[in-house]
């Protein structure tokens, strides 16, 4: 067995494929891993799913923030049975590894006969469009409409969240009230839906938004059946300051005593529920000056980063051995690197310099938090390089 093979075979190698640790320390120091290692940390995920019990709706996992089934299972263990599931496949995965999950079509636009195999074999109900050619197509393919709730979504300004989303899907309010009275004519439940923007700073936000789905839904003449306000609530990065929870919710209930009737209110979150659960352990290869190579790159992990408007960083450990093979945490860094990934390719490098520990050198392992969101569900196997190692961190 060669030497990768022998430090990383164990990585994965115990019951229900993740071996359980005490500590990041204790991973490092007993398995001196040379490939990445994700680390889940379960009552981080606990944490999470109990802040939405303070939401005033159900709470559905954006499967699409990282469709591992170990993470999958920490989101259901936390106690979350609703899934936002954005195609068949996602469905699919839900639903065979937790048959009593509830999951909410909530794409919107889909592969031709996907609406058809989500109604007729997994009986969905819940479903998004935008315009009509998606809404005909839907009704076509669910036997007209009859017993599913249709949610039209609106655009949104972008104010206060890093990423829009409103660019590629959503339409407007005057052409969502006309598509409202078309769900209302099909007999079909009538809901409203949006997305403020990834990583949303501003509570406010919500609100606004709210207020255009009550003026949408007041054109129309509807009172709607449902209410999605999507996802868009942060994760604790470096360099963000995030607005605690009950900011959100407090907004979102007084925003919603505004509308008429009484909605089921749901919402979206996928960054909040299984960003901090995850850190993501990785070994410096090679330094020349000030310039570092890690195991994993933006071809793995890190793709997020390189989004425009990106300004979110993970918070950073950086841990070496010492001569009795501990794993020793090192102080803060200060020195600037530019850090690049394993892949042959030149633009294989973080968009950011890292601080990091002025003596770093090949063989230290610098720990990534907060990497639960997108960097699995991102991740390629461009070059053969493809980050697949887990472990458990906790008693």
């Amino acid at each position: 067995m060669n030497d990768i093979a022998r430090r990383t075979s164990v990585i994965g190698a115990s019951s229900g494929g993740m071996p359980r640790y005490a500590s990041v320390e204790e991973l490092i120091a007993r398995e001196r891993p040379v490939l990445p290692v994700y680390c889940i940390f379960p009552e981080r995920f606990a944490e999470a799913a109990a802040r939405f019990k303070d939401f005033p709706g159900d709470a559905l996992y954006a499967v699409k923030a990282n469709p591992a089934p170990q993470v999958l299972d920490q989101v259901y263990a936390a106690g979350v049975r609703h899934f936002d599931t954005a195609s068949l496949a996602e469905i699919e995965l839900v639903r065979g590894r937790f048959p009593d999950a509830q999951c909410h079509f909530m794409a919107p636009v889909r592969i031709a006969g996907a609406a058809h195999a989500a109604f007729h074999k997994y009986g969905i109900t819940d479903y998004v469009i935008d315009c009509d050619f998606e809404l005909d197509k839907l009704l076509a393919e669910t036997d007209g409409g009859k017993g599913l709730r249709i949610f039209l979504r609106i655009s949104t300004p972008l104010g206060g969240a890093l990423l829009e989303l409103s660019s590629k899907f959503g339409t407007t309010p005057e052409d969502a009230a006309r598509l409202l009275q078309r769900v209302v004519e099909a007999g079909a439940q009538p809901g409203l839906t949006f997305h403020v923007g990834s990583q949303c700073l501003n509570p406010f936000s919500y609100a606004q938004a709210i207020e255009m789905a009550r003026r949408t839904a007041d054109m129309a003449g509807v009172e709607i059946a449902a209410l999605d306000i999507g996802g868009g609530f942060p994760g604790p990065y470096h360099n963000n300051e995030v607005p605690p929870y009950h900011a959100y919710f407090d907004t979102i209930r007084e925003a919603l005593a505004t509308l008429s009737g009484k909605p089921k209110v749901m919402c979206e979150p996928g960054r909040a529920l299984i960003a901090e659960g995850m850190s993501l352990v990785t070994q410096v290869v090679l330094r020349k000056d000030d310039k570092l190579y890690l195991n994993d790159g933006i071809y793995g992990s890190f793709d997020e980063l390189t989004l425009p408007g990106w300004t979110a960083d993970y918070p950073l450990r950086v841990f070496a051995l010492n001569a009795s093979g501990e794993a020793v945490l090192q102080p803060p860094g200060h020195a600037p690197f530019r850090v690049y990934g394993p892949t042959c390719d030149t633009l294989d490098v973080l968009p950011r310099p890292l601080l990091l520990p002025e003596d770093i050198k090949p063989g230290d392992y610098v720990v990534v938090d907060t990497v639960g969101a997108y960097s699995v569900a991102l991740r390629t196997t461009f070059n053969g390089f493809y980050p697949d190692r887990w472990a458990v961190i906790g008693n």
